[in-house]
C-alpha cells in the first residue's frame, strides 16, 4: 500500500501600504503556487495586531515586508518580530522594496531578515523571485553563507 504525504500549504503574510504592489505580489504568489495561503496588511500596524492575535500554530511561514510604510516602517515591524518572546520571531521575513540603500540592507541583515529584495520592475521578476525563495531549503541556506540580497 502507497502512503502519500501533504505537506501543509505555505502560508504568508504581507505588507505593503501601495496597493497595486499587494495586488501584482497577490497575483504572482498565486501563479507561482496557487495554494499559497496570504494573508495582507496596508501597513506595519495592521500586520503586527494581525501576527499578535495569532496562535503559534497560525504563524505564518515567511513575512514579507516593505520597508516604506506609514505608521509602522518594515524595519520597526521587523524588530518588534525579533524581539516577540514566542514563536513569531523564528518566521523567516523578507525585506521586500524598492530601496537597494546599502544602510538599510546591512541593518536588515544585522536585526535578522532572512532575505531582502528589491522589488522587481517586472511581473516575470517578481514570479522568479517568489519561485526561488519558496523552494529554497530555508535550514540549509539559512546556515550556509548564502545570498542575502535578491537584485
Amino acid at each position: 500500500m502507497a502512503v502519500s504525504v501533504h505537506s501543509a500549504p505555505k502560508s504568508i503574510y504581507l505588507a505593503d501600504d501601495d496597493s497595486d504592489d499587494r495586488d501584482f505580489f497577490t497575483d504572482a504568489i498565486r501563479e507561482v503556487d496557487p495554494g499559497v495561503v496570504l494573508k495582507v496588511a496596508q501597513d506595519g500596524v495592521e500586520l503586527i495586531d494581525n501576527l499578535l492575535a495569532l496562535s503559534g500554530a497560525e504563524l505564518p511561514d515567511f513575512i514579507f515586508l516593505d520597508i516604506n510604510m506609514p505608521r509602522k516602517s518594515g524595519l520597526e515591524c521587523l524588530e518588534e518580530i525579533r524581539n516577540h518572546k514566542g514563536g513569531l520571531k523564528k518566521v523567516n521575513v523578507v525585506m521586500l522594496s524598492t530601496s537597494s540603500d546599502p544602510e538599510n540592507i546591512q541593518r536588515a541583515r544585522q536585526m535578522g531578515a532572512a532575505f531582502y529584495a528589491v522589488k522587481p520592475s517586472s511581473f516575470e521578476k517578481l514570479k522568479s523571485l517568489l519561485g526561488e525563495i519558496l523552494s529554497m531549503n530555508l535550514v540549509a541556506a539559512l546556515e550556509a553563507n548564502r545570498q542575502f540580497l535578491f537584485e
